[in-house]
């Protein structure tokens, strides 16, 4: 366990964090992301109040649905990279990162319910079928759907969504009911995973940590998501016109992946260079347990082609790696989920002894 903005979190269990990257990437397993926001928006005016202040449209989307968007600053810069679930027709319930819960809230109003909630994420090819077995329900929510739905006489909230480029759905539920929804998931087939292999599985999907690859100065096209940015949403939003003139003048930087040759992992802050030059440093990298090599991922000049050699300086030792496509590894093609035996709501979890400290995630 380790403390993490306040939340004491596992960083993995008694499997450890490659064995729990491997059983997301080929079956399922399920994560405790409890410590994501949840600020609650509804009544008249909610749509209007988000409308005019995201990124994304809402038009695109509707009650039901989920979308991924951005509230930027006035520079462009991301000040916070947020999910929306559209759950009723005048409920919003938006998930910003943890440690910008505050931020969210005092951007858009609404009320602060993450106490109020724990949201357990299952995640993986065999994600839907292990769910099916303890939540029929919550399995055939697809993918950016959201569904108010009941376990076990509870109210809970289902979305079709996910940060670990694996099929899943996440499931919001009372934080009373956590600890026995948890139990029943790993008693179906779910691996219990931790904030490591969340950090693993992201990278290899090329997926932006917000304190990484968003943040103050980054903008949605440095980081290659200028498709959440909705140019000619009536009324605009904040940071539009700093973007409207990069996208006139061309990003100078963009994100890429970078492919190490050998085993040794890449980390944050690496130093990078390109024919000799500084060309910037790792905002993220680690180990593959998919691809068994070392990657990460760092701004660079946008003509660099796919393929062109890198160097990364690991603390004074010279990497060979390459400029590589992302993501660094495919979706697997998700299992049809289909409703087997339910498991007994009391069967227990297997045992998880504490781990040794290492970095943890942000987000």
């Amino acid at each position: 366990m380790v403390e993490f903005g306040g939340w004491e979190m596992p960083l993995e269990f008694s499997q450890g964090t490659v064995a729990e990257h491997m059983a997301c990437r080929r079956g399922a397993a399920v994560f405790d992301v409890s410590h994501l926001g949840t600020v609650r928006l509804s009544g008249p005016g909610s749509w209007d109040r988000l409308q005019a202040t995201l990124s994304n449209d809402l038009r695109k989307v509707g009650p039901g649905r989920a979308q991924y968007t951005h509230l930027l600053d006035d520079d462009g810069s991301v000040l916070d990279d947020i999910i929306v679930w559209w759950v009723g027709e005048e409920r919003f319930d938006v998930m910003p990162n943890a440690s910008n819960t505050g931020r969210v809230l005092g951007a858009i109003g609404g009320d602060d319910v993450t106490a109020q909630r724990a949201v357990l994420a299952v995640q993986g090819p065999k994600a839907r079928a292990v769910v099916a077995s303890a939540f029929p329900e919550a399995a055939q929510v697809p993918h950016n759907r959201v569904a108010q739905l009941v376990w076990s006489g509870r109210p809970a909230v289902v979305s079709g969504t996910g940060y670990t480029g694996e099929d899943g759905v996440e499931i919001a539920v009372p934080a009373e009911d956590a600890g026995r929804l948890w139990e029943v998931l790993v008693a179906a087939g779910a691996e219990p995973a931790g904030l490591g292999a969340r950090d693993t599985l992201r990278l290899e999907a090329g997926l932006p940590l917000h304190g990484h690859e968003l943040g103050p100065g980054i903008t949605p096209l440095e980081a290659g998501l200028g498709w959440v940015v909705a140019w000619d949403k009536p009324g605009g939003f904040k940071g539009r016109e700093a973007l409207l003139a990069q996208r006139a003048d061309g990003v100078r930087r963009l994100l890429k992946g970078a492919l190490g040759s050998g085993r040794q992992p890449l980390r944050s802050g690496y130093p990078v260079t390109v024919g000799g030059q500084p060309a910037g440093e790792l905002t993220s990298g680690n180990y593959s347990p998919v691809l068994g090599c070392g990657i990460g991922m760092c701004f660079l000049p946008p003509e660099l082609a796919v393929g062109t050699e890198i160097v990364v300086e690991a603390r004074g030792r010279p990497l060979g790696c390459r400029v590589a496509s992302l993501p660094f590894v495919p979706k697997s093609r998700p299992v049809v989920a289909t409703p087997a035996t339910p498991v007994p709501e009391t069967q227990a979890a297997r045992p998880a002894p504490p781990s040794s400290p290492a970095p943890s995630l942000r987000r």
